[in-house]
């Protein structure tokens, strides 16, 4: 029992690493998005450009991210199947609803709709760039001008901005639980810290998605 309840101290420890990892990941990435709001002569071309090209975050930071990404929902989806197997009694029964918020006892739900979401994005955006730079004949890769107007031209159709707009709010609720969870998870559990973190994580968990359905509504209405 001893080494089950360490290893899963352990899954724990290292899942909200992951996720603090991806929260930091989430404010750089928005970063870069927001600056498309300039418009087509504006920075989003060259920080994209940088973002595309330099070897450091290619070849380093890029597979970092990836393995980050599998590695935090693989360890969820094991950490919640392990959870509601240990459960003798179900939640039903204990009254959840009284004990804890529909977000945090849905984590694999949200969880597995913005793994879907990220497939979509992944299409959308990285596979695509990809097939752009390494596939002779799909047009200049060295070109600076092209970043802006590709992520103008996705968000030309309305049900693709549905989709983002909707899993941006799961996300948010997603990361409502999740922040909080994190810290708690590496320990850092005190009354005078507990509510500032409680904070940061409520207003993280608004603006960071809030951003990003900002970006997307702003290229449909801007066609």
């Amino acid at each position: 029992m001893a080494g089950l309840t360490s290893s899963t101290i352990g899954r724990k420890y290292a899942m909200a690493l992951s996720a603090m990892f991806l929260l930091i990941f989430l404010i750089m990435h928005l970063s870069v998005n927001l600056l498309s709001l300039g418009g087509e002569n504006g920075p989003f071309n060259a920080a994209s450009y940088f973002m595309g090209y330099n070897p450091l975050i290619q070849f380093v930071m890029q597979p970092i991210l990836v393995i980050g990404v599998i590695f935090h929902f693989v360890m969820g989806f094991i950490l919640e199947i392990r959870n509601r197997n240990a459960r003798p009694v179900k939640y039903a029964v204990n009254g959840a609803a009284a004990n804890s918020t529909w977000m945090s006892r849905n984590m694999i739900v949200s969880g597995a709709v913005i793994l879907a979401f990220l497939g979509l994005h992944m299409y959308d955006f990285w596979l695509h760039e990809m097939t752009y730079k390494y596939i002779p004949g799909e047009g200049d890769a060295n070109d600076l001008t092209r970043f802006w107007g590709e992520l103008h031209g996705k968000f030309a159709e309305l049900w693709r901005v549905i989709i983002y707009v909707v899993s941006f709010i799961l996300l948010g609720l997603h990361l409502a639980h999740g922040f909080q969870s994190s810290f708690q998870s590496v320990g850092a559990r005190h009354p005078k810290y507990t509510p500032v973190i409680k904070a940061i994580g409520t207003w993280y968990s608004i603006l960071i998605p809030a951003g990003f359905i900002l970006v997307a509504v702003f290229h449909y209405v801007t066609q």
